[in-house]
């Protein structure tokens, strides 16, 4: 199942046949002092070296979160996406519960971005699934409900089924429908990631739709977080999950090298494509 997003003038295909799509995550003032001033200050200059710095290092599409306290979001969401979007040629990724500023910033944005996110509540199937129908875009799917986040994949899996079932309703077609079976820190819960890999497992056999994930919430709390990031990132891929929202500048050669493992890079013409253009510069 092909799930298209677009740029102006590039299409990025999410396929379980084709190569793991990376998502720029560093747009995102969590956790991230200087780009929360940058965005309550206007500085619009910071935001366009973090995307340009992405792309460099092998991001396909990038996410746009302007999630700020204070900043109107409906105003800044489209400034910062239009922004970017003159910026780089990559296509984007509309990181907001905010209907108002999903429908805002679609409306000015070129070609077919991507928007994170809807999940199994009530109110945001409600909200943001009418936006998606309108503007005939496609949507991550967390699978998180009234009741938080389910501890077992079973209850997980339903989520995913009532996303796509409710989507569905309202014409929206699954390849438009991108899962995202979420992970909890295993510093908490040791079962955490196995629990999310047989999400991963289970959504691809049972719906056949693309997925996505979050990478680096599973090692929070630890040490090294890096190889556990890297560890999980490629089992979720050998479990089935096509694209992840993640640090392109540390994890595009680890995702290069779960392709070529996996046998979606003929002759390894990626892997070393990307050796070559960011190989380590000798003395």
């Amino acid at each position: 199942m092909d799930t298209i997003v677009k740029s102006e003038t590039k299409d990025v295909k999410i396929s379980s046949d084709g190569p793991f799509v990376v998502i720029g995550e560093k747009i995102n003032p969590t956790g991230r002092k200087k780009l929360a001033a940058a965005l309550k200050e206007g500085n619009f200059e910071y935001v366009k070296q973090i995307a340009l710095r992405q792309v460099a290092a092998g991001a396909d599409i990038l996410d746009i979160n302007v999630g700020v306290p204070g900043v109107d979001e409906v105003d800044l969401l489209p400034k910062v996406a239009k922004l970017v979007s003159e910026t780089v040629d990559s296509p984007l990724c509309l990181d907001s519960a905010n209907r108002d500023a999903l429908a805002a910033a679609l409306a000015v944005l070129p070609g077919r971005p991507l928007v994170n996110s809807v999940n199994g509540e009530e109110a945001s199937l409600e909200a943001v699934l009418p936006v998606i129908k309108e503007f005939d875009v496609p949507v991550i799917g967390l699978v998180m409900h009234d009741d938080g986040i389910p501890n077992d994949a079973d209850t997980r899996v339903a989520v995913a089924g009532k996303i796509i079932e409710r989507a569905a309703k309202l014409g929206i077609p699954e390849e438009n429908i991108v899962i995202d079976p979420l992970v909890l820190t295993v510093g908490a819960d040791s079962s955490a990631g196995a629990v999310t890999l047989e999400t991963v497992r289970r959504v691809k056999e049972e719906f056949g739709v693309n997925i996505n994930l979050g990478a680096s919430n599973v090692s929070f709390g630890l040490p090294d977080r890096h190889t556990i990031n890297q560890a999980f990132l490629a089992l979720a891929m050998g479990a089935g999950a096509t694209c992840a929202i993640t640090d392109p500048i540390k994890l595009t050669t680890l995702i290069r090298a779960s392709d070529l493992l996996l046998g979606k890079d003929n002759f390894g013409s990626r892997y070393i494509g990307y050796w070559r253009d960011h190989k380590p510069k000798e003395d």
